[in-house]
């Protein structure tokens, strides 16, 4: 990744943020969060109003929820159980797959593309987080930022770091 801006200067989330955001609208439903899902390979899902402002987020592990067996949050420990036998065959019905997104939607945390790269990637750790949307001044969603697109800009301001001063 090239990035575009100076060594050694604040830098903000904007820089090293994707663009091309992969968002699902409101309206929409899981079956369809799914499938975005699974053609873009990506595990957060921006929900989005019609004027492209986000109402929260869908994560991979919310789909994948529906599949897990209701014991599962009672169980402190999964380490005893080594399959999950016929359950790793079941789906969810076409019924629970055509109720709309909004049964799924999360709270999101969402930054301003000015936030600063260490402050988004505190906010990140802090909430258990892998991806971080990117709003504009205005609210909209501008971008996503990964885990690994901030860690990896923070990084390269290292390189200003002067050997000699040691």
């Amino acid at each position: 990744m090239d990035f575009l801006f100076p060594m050694g200067e604040s830098v903000m989330i904007k820089t090293c943020m994707k663009q091309n955001v992969i968002s699902i609208p409101v309206t929409a439903t899981i079956r369809e969060a799914a499938a975005l899902v699974v053609k873009h390979h990506i595990g957060l899902l921006p929900v989005i109003d019609p004027n492209g402002k986000p109402v929260g987020i869908v994560r991979l592990s919310d789909l994948l929820s529906l599949e897990l067996p209701d014991f599962f949050d009672l169980l402190p420990d999964l380490d005893f159980v080594h399959d999950f036998g016929a359950v790793e065959t079941s789906r969810p019905s076409a019924e629970e797959l055509d109720r709309p997104i909004t049964h799924l939607i999360q709270p999101g945390i969402f930054v301003e593309e000015s936030c600063g790269l260490v402050r988004a990637f505190a906010l990140m750790i802090k909430h258990h987080l892998y991806d971080l949307p990117v709003i504009s001044n205005g609210g909209v969603l501008v971008g996503i930022a990964s885990r690994v697109d901030i860690g990896a800009a923070i990084l390269y301001n290292w390189q200003s770091v002067d050997t000699n001063s040691q």
